[in-house]
């Protein structure tokens, strides 16, 4: 069997994943107490109750979430979400934040999941996590385009520049394109030197743009 990495953060009760936006709150709703009235020979279940925004977790954008006549999670083939050939980058945060479009230039991204590794996770809980974080620049997103990426991931608060709030140019420039967007990787340096296909599979919503997902690599043959 080949071998599996897990790539995302676990969702748990109250925990932050964007600054401003609120935790999960992740609670029964019936309990396995409460289940024992309903059934004999001491059956018993779990329901849970969950609510929380989209953007928590590791999750995946499509356009729908930049682009109010994009393809949302139910009109995303679900190709596009599964065994994708990968390519990792490696940009560590301690050298930049800022990743270029020079940094792809010896990397074959045409029908690829590019998968950019910074080291940013190391700060996930932390209030660090949320500020000065890396992240791609503009001209970074289109090279990627203009070079046939299909899927663009960072183990990062937002592959965007978030000091400021005047622009999103990745994102628009990468979703418009239909190219997918994973944010808040984790473990991406397991992938060093190792070639490996990416699935991040979310569920099939109508009308929402982004959602979390279990982000995985399968480590294929040299």
């Amino acid at each position: 069997m080949s071998e599996l990495i897990d790539l995302s953060h676990t969702i748990h009760h109250g925990m932050l994943t964007f600054k401003g936006l609120p935790g999960p709150v992740i609670c029964d709703y019936l309990s396995r107490a409460d289940s024992r009235s309903r059934y004999d020979g001491g059956t018993e279940f779990q329901i849970g109750r969950i609510d929380m925004v989209s953007n928590t977790g590791t999750y995946i954008d499509c356009p729908f979430h930049r682009y109010a006549d994009g393809k949302d999670l139910s009109e995303t083939a679900l190709q596009r979400f599964v065994d994708l050939p990968g390519v990792l980058v490696s940009v560590p945060h301690r050298e930049r934040i800022e990743v270029r479009a020079e940094d792809f230039a010896a990397v074959d991204v045409r029908g690829k999941a590019v998968l950019v590794h910074s080291g940013w996770d190391a700060h996930w809980g932390t209030p660090a996590y949320f500020e000065n974080h890396s992240f791609l620049t503009g001209e970074a997103a289109i090279d990627l385009r203009d070079r046939g990426a299909v899927l663009v991931g960072i183990d990062s608060h937002n592959i965007d520049d978030t000091r400021s709030r005047n622009s999103r140019p990745v994102h628009s420039v990468l979703l418009a394109a239909e190219i997918l967007i994973v944010e808040h990787l984790r473990g991406l340096d397991a992938l060093q030197g190792r070639r490996f296909c990416f699935s991040a599979v979310p569920p099939k919503f109508k009308g929402v743009g982004t959602f979390p997902v279990r982000a995985f690599a399968r480590l294929t043959e040299s």
